[in-house]
């Protein structure tokens, strides 16, 4: 259950950083959001943790990726991308929005180039990484 309530607190705790970055009050984020004044700072304090729903209405709100939510409430995975993915999430310059733009440019790009070449050096890392599981 303390689980659970780390991860409550921590995505309050980066939905809070991420209104403040855009200048925005609480009130007018959660009518942006459509969600209730009183369930966001509850969210926001870590007493509740919201559903998937409620995270994607946020991220509409704050005009972030809706994925940058749900790796910070632990409903997804964060995403492989290598150094250059991890150097441009790390950047505290970029918006979120500015990174998931430059991050699907770049894994646009990867595909791109991994389709126009042929064999085993046409493999994603991901996929390299699973043909090295089952091998």
């Amino acid at each position: 259950m303390e689980k659970v309530a780390d991860i409550a607190s921590d995505i309050g705790e980066y939905i809070r950083q991420q209104r403040s970055n855009a200048k925005i009050s609480l009130r007018q984020l959660s009518k942006l959001a459509g969600v209730s004044n009183p369930y966001l700072s509850q969210i926001e304090r870590g007493v509740r943790k919201p559903s998937a729903e409620i995270l994607q209405q946020i991220a509409k709100g704050l005009r972030i990726s809706a994925e940058a939510l749900y790796v910070q409430a632990g409903i997804l995975d964060l995403p492989m991308g290598g150094p250059v993915g991890d150097a441009i999430r790390a950047d505290t310059e970029l918006t979120e929005r500015q990174k998931q733009v430059l991050l699907d440019v770049y894994e646009s790009f990867r595909r791109e180039n991994a389709a126009a070449k042929p064999g085993p050096a046409a493999q994603t890392p991901q996929q390299a990484v699973e043909s090295k599981e089952s091998a």
